[in-house]
């Protein structure tokens, strides 16, 4: 039976977070929308949170104890609240975990003890992970980045788009497909040879992100880089954080849409109080707890141990297309004042059109 009830450590977390991203990460958002920038006092107040340290167990430097730490469920509620201050922001700031969380799971002792202490230091430390290609039909299933081995290491071939933080994180997780056609993730070093980071990309939305193309050119890795066990459990995780934080922007816009149709007035009334923006601010309220119940529902499927293959897609996709009738709704209901960059309401509208794209630019 499906058990959506939050216990009281998950609701403090929910608090918590939700406070920073209301009081830091929502008033730097325009700013860093316009500088395509993030100031690092913001990174490095949000990293005194712990949401990284927490994630590590206790025996490698970090503070993770209990299921509560680990929870797929307690990562969206951190994702859904980062993302409602601002998207771009957000996956700065929790980069991070998408090194950490496939480490703490797929990771051998060795690689536990060598790469998860430098992650639970007194200063932001960057991760990074590398799955979407440049192409038009890349599919997880048909990937074009390649890794054969040869002798005791593996040599990776191929191409990679939208790799966050490339130009400063020490390490990211690179995924290929094997010569027995399996997907597997590699712990590739900054600086090793036949890893070539391109100029910083530019974007419609999450413009303050950092996202690099990056090529792999018979780069060699040894054997030990890979990760045990099954990638594609990562990814899974990584869609339910990505459909999480797809709500917390998609609330973003139902909140303050709302709050303006409250105080917006014409023709005598509160916008508020017209029909079809009542049944618009209705719809879009309906929207958003259906796709936050879909994502609560796929992560918890995978605390339960379950492989949620299906429950993952469904969540990140409703999600998508959530956020962006959402976002779109909340420029409709402002008229004309959605269009200028006095709301927010704009900004939302770009970051969520990236959901449709986004994949393995978050982890929980």
């Amino acid at each position: 039976m499906i058990d959506l009830e939050l216990s009281e450590e998950q609701k403090m977390i929910q608090d918590s977070v939700g406070a920073f991203a209301d009081e830091r990460i929502r008033p730097a958002a325009r700013d860093a929308d316009e500088s395509s920038a993030i100031p690092a006092p913001l990174v490095e107040q949000a990293w005194e949170l712990g949401i990284v340290q927490s994630a590590v167990p206790e025996e490698y430097g970090g503070y993770g104890h209990g299921e509560t730490s680990r929870s797929a469920l307690t990562g969206s509620i951190i994702a859904e609240a980062m993302a409602e201050g601002d998207l771009a922001i957000a996956m700065h700031i929790l980069c991070p975990r998408l090194i950490v969380d496939a480490v703490v799971r797929l990771g051998s002792e060795e690689q536990k003890r060598r790469i998860l202490p430098d992650y639970c230091g007194t200063s932001f430390v960057a991760g990074s992970a590398a799955l979407i290609e440049p192409a038009w039909n890349f599919d997880l299933g048909t990937m074009a980045t390649r890794a054969r081995r040869e002798g005791d290491d593996w040599v990776i071939d191929g191409n990679k788009c939208f790799v966050a933080l490339a130009d400063e994180a020490p390490r990211m997780l690179v995924y290929a497909r094997d010569e027995d056609d399996r997907t597997g993730a590699f712990i590739v070093e900054a600086g090793q040879d036949g890893l070539v980071v391109g100029a910083r990309e530019k974007h419609m939305g999450i413009r303050a992100l950092k996202t690099f193309a990056v090529s792999f050119e018979s780069m060699r890795v040894p054997a030990n880089a890979r990760l045990d066990g099954d990638a594609a459990a990562l990814i899974r995780r990584s869609r339910v954080a990505q459909s999480a934080m797809a709500v917390g922007v998609a609330k973003a816009s139902l909140d303050y849409s709302l709050e303006y149709a409250k105080e917006r007035e014409a023709f005598g009334s509160k916008i508020a109080q017209k029909q079809a923006i009542a049944f618009m601010l209705a719809e879009m309220a309906i929207e958003v707890d259906a796709a936050r119940l879909l994502n609560w529902e796929a992560a918890w499927c995978l605390d339960a141990g379950q492989d949620g293959t299906r429950e993952t897609a469904i969540a990140r996709r409703y999600a998508a297309d959530t956020v962006m009738s959402v976002s779109d709704n909340g420029v409709q209901v402002l008229g004309g004042h959605g269009f200028v960059r006095d709301h927010p309401v704009e900004l939302w509208t770009r970051n969520g059109r990236g959901f449709a794209t986004f994949e393995a630019l978050a982890s929980l």
